[in-house]
């Protein structure tokens, strides 16, 4: 069944003009909401924590940055944009005691209502408009006139007015230029986790450490190496993103090309995609988000030592190195 797609003339700003959105959090995807809806006209309040940095760059981008119950007070939307594994403590210390009937609430991502971290009241709107890219591609995309296609999901309507008040946010922020997806909680939460663990970071990951160690043990120089399993994947990459698999295999070499229809299987193989298949099931259980938010709550132990492990990894040390070479290269080192 094909996707139903929104554009601008489905998802009419109205709903949203004349009251105040309120945005909770002032990161990646809330600095960019709340500039794209104030230049789209929405009147905007910001909550963020005073004195971090985001409090500051906040101000310095023209708002005046208040506390979570101010910026809910009289507000029609509220644009939740903290860490998954913040919003639950949030949600119930601050923003549940100061929720009324007719406030919509939303999200970027579904995590916390499909998984029932949050369980908003009677009365209140659950919508997700969940932008397919950062938030600097958000607000950048919108500057130049263009904007970033974005999901939308109704989880509750008890007024029967939370689509539209949904889409008129998608097309304040710039998505209804691009399109705007229909979905739900279950399928974006689901999707999105699966995408990140299997394929575009646990997978991608995974596979450029094997590769680079596969040839670093067999008495290749490093630094060779890395070009091949690291360096080079953006190129592969970037192929892709224009015109799929099909565009990528046209632009490379037969040689290359051959590799890749006849080795690729050899690594990915039914036993992968068995693996692929178990961590799916962790994910739609509920299995992998008890385990994250465990994990949070316990102080990210296991995160850290895995984070600090891979951090001094040789394949990051001769990264790093390598990186200083190429001046074209905006380089970032954490």
């Amino acid at each position: 069944m094909a996707a139903t797609i929104y554009y601008e003339k489905d998802a009419p700003i109205d709903a949203l003009e004349g009251k105040k959105v309120a945005v909770i959090g002032y990161g990646s995807q809330g600095h960019a909401h709340s500039q794209n809806l104030r230049d789209s006209g929405i009147e905007v309040a910001v909550a963020e924590l005073e004195g971090t940095d985001n409090f500051k760059i906040a101000q310095e981008q023209g708002f005046k940055p208040t506390d979570i119950k101010q910026a809910m007070n009289g507000a029609a939307l509220l644009i939740i944009t903290l860490p998954d594994e913040v919003q639950g403590k949030v949600y119930e210390s601050q923003i549940a005691p100061n929720l009324v009937a007719g406030q919509t609430l939303g999200f970027c991502h579904g995590f916390n209502i499909h998984f029932k971290y949050i369980v908003p009241p009677e009365g209140v709107n659950v919508v997700m408009i969940a932008p397919k890219g950062p938030g600097h591609l958000v607000r950048s995309e919108y500057v130049k006139g263009g904007g970033v296609p974005c999901l939308i999901a109704v989880e509750k309507d008890p007024a029967g007015t939370a689509k539209q008040i949904a889409l008129a946010w998608a097309n304040g922020i710039g998505g209804a230029r691009a399109g705007i997806i229909e979905t739900t909680y279950k399928e974006e939460t689901e999707t999105d986790l699966f995408g990140e663990q299997v394929v575009l970071c646990g997978g991608l990951t995974a596979l450029i450490k094997a590769g680079f160690e596969t040839l670093v043990e067999a008495g290749y120089q490093p630094e060779i190496a890395y070009f091949e399993c690291m360096h080079e994947v953006k190129l592969i990459v970037d192929l892709m993103y224009q015109g799929g698999m099909s565009y990528m295999r046209y632009s490379i070499s037969n040689t290359a090309e051959y590799g890749d229809l006849s080795r690729g299987p050899r690594i990915i193989t039914p036993q992968t995609k068995a693996e692929m298949k178990k961590i799916l099931g962790e994910i739609v259980s509920g299995e992998f988000a008890r385990e994250w938010v465990g994990e949070y709550q316990a102080g990210m132990k296991n995160f850290n030592e895995l984070y600090k492990k891979d951090h001094a990894s040789q394949l990051e040390t001769v990264g790093r190195q390598l990186r200083n070479m190429m001046n074209w290269i905006d380089a970032k080192e954490v």
